[in-house]
């Protein structure tokens, strides 16, 4: 049964009904191929293990919502380091503005997860369904037990790989001895968890089941923001139109390289037709270079009719790698990655917050102005540690109590305690601050908080 050829006006996997069409992608071999296999080897390797490697007493990346607590291969940070969460969210979008407009979208293409794992859904598939003219006569045949038990076979697997996804997923969150303990305990008693889990996998096998390329066309925002990213000196995958065209058999006279075999057509996950240019569906996987080189090997042709380079290079022209967007991409990275640094290296292994008690603002007794607040001292290191408080501020006749003793914190613990200052009346005239510190038993690190002091007016 000849497949049609896939056009630019029309989304490949719909069909003229609007009805849902399954691409049943060939099996491609070659260089980048198993590259782009231990690619994702490498990620998953990362992706799975992550959890299982302790680094100052935690997993590498273990995010602690109960604690408040999130670990970052031993960088252990509280709520109130949150905002370098910023730097680190937008040095991503920034590396990826980068990264396409110099590469394209080679990030879809090699180390998107929906690409990750929908590589190894397409092996299932393959191992019990055969190859894409196997599945597609798979797809004609009526429901019989065959059919109902391939499936059967191939969903289940399906699910079982959506469930390993969604519990690797659910221990960055809780860690793996509570996972466990998760696990081996009744539903009802993690009911939360356990929902959360099931759900995930149901969505995971509704993608690797159904939805698959869609994701990609229909919901992910980065096939859409390619079209501003990337200009004609972007390194895409691209055909070569001059050295293939006119397209005919093998010995026609002034045909191009290329015999129309369609095997680019395909080997392609999102069913383009990669001869007619870069377009949305393309997630620069190249299968299609694979596949083409094969045949151009076959038929003893150069490789490369189908290859990696810019559109300007395609056309003859000389490809600029250093422009404009790639120098603006390149500051905003620098400076980014600067400031991330430099707050890293001001990071402290202790935070202090100072909160005024609820009640009157100030109290006035036994000829002093006395004001209340709650001390709150969090150790974010993995081993206990003590604090000595101090308190001073620009009145020198300044009293307090409650810092006596010293603090003993354990470790990823925290200490509250409330504070008394108090200042003479008659040396109060309107304005004070009050300044709180913590520091370490071995002196090598101190935390601070300002509050103002709080009295009568003059």
């Amino acid at each position: 049964m000849s497949i049609a050829l896939p056009t630019r006006e029309t989304v490949t996997t719909i069909n003229a009904d609007g009805s849902r069409r399954f691409i049943h992608a060939a099996t491609a071999r070659g260089w980048f191929t198993t590259l782009r296999t231990l690619a994702s080897i490498v990620l998953i390797a990362v992706y799975a293990g992550l959890p299982w490697i302790n680094i100052n007493g935690n997993p590498a990346m273990f995010f602690d919502i109960a604690n408040q607590q999130f670990h970052l291969f031993g960088l252990t940070l509280v709520t109130q380091d949150l905002w370098l969460a910023f730097f680190i969210i937008s040095g991503a979008g920034f590396g990826l503005f980068f990264t396409t407009a110099l590469l394209g979208r080679v990030w879809c293409g090699w180390a998107c997860p929906q690409t990750v794992f929908l590589d190894i859904v397409r092996r299932i598939e393959r191992w019990v369904e055969g190859d894409a003219p196997q599945r597609r006569h798979l797809d004609r045949e009526p429901w019989t037990l065959g059919k109902t038990l391939k499936r059967g076979v191939k969903n289940a697997l399906y699910a079982v790989f959506a469930l390993l996804l969604a519990h690797v997923f659910i221990s960055y969150f809780v860690s793996l001895p509570r996972l466990w303990r998760m696990m081996a305990a009744a539903p009802f008693e993690n009911w939360s968890a356990f929902l959360f889990v099931f759900a995930m996998a149901g969505a995971l096998w509704f993608n690797f089941a159904w939805f698959r390329e869609q994701f990609c066309i229909v919901l992910c925002p980065y096939g859409r923001l390619q079209s501003a990213l990337i200009d004609n000196d972007s390194v895409i995958i691209g055909y070569d139109t001059k050295r293939g065209e006119p397209r005919g058999k093998k010995g026609t006279f002034g045909a191009g390289d290329c015999v129309d075999c369609r095997r680019c057509v395909q080997v392609c996950p999102t069913g383009i037709d990669i001869r007619q240019g870069l377009q949305l569906e393309c997630i620069a996987c190249a299968a299609c270079i694979d596949a083409c080189d094969t045949v151009m090997e076959k038929i003893d042709r150069p490789r490369g009719l189908v290859r990696y380079g810019s559109v300007n290079g395609f056309a003859g022209k000389k490809t600029r790698y250093i422009r404009p967007r790639i120098i603006l991409y390149t500051v905003l990275m620098l400076i980014g990655a600067t400031v991330m640094s430099f707050s890293i290296s001001t990071f402290k292994p202790a935070t202090i917050s100072l909160l005024r008690m609820s009640g009157a603002p100030y109290f006035l007794a036994d000829g002093n102005v006395r004001n209340q607040f709650l001390l709150r001292i969090i150790n974010k290191q993995n081993r206990p540690e003590v604090f000595q408080i101090r308190i001073s501020g620009d009145t020198p006749e300044l009293k307090s109590s409650g810092t006596e003793e010293l603090v003993q914190t354990a470790a990823l613990g925290e200490q509250m305690r409330p504070l008394v200052v108090m200042i003479p009346r008659e040396k109060f005239h309107g304005f004070a601050s009050v300044k709180v510190q913590i520091v370490s038993a071995d002196g090598k690190f101190n935390a601070e908080q300002t509050l103002p002091f709080l009295g009568p007016t003059k």
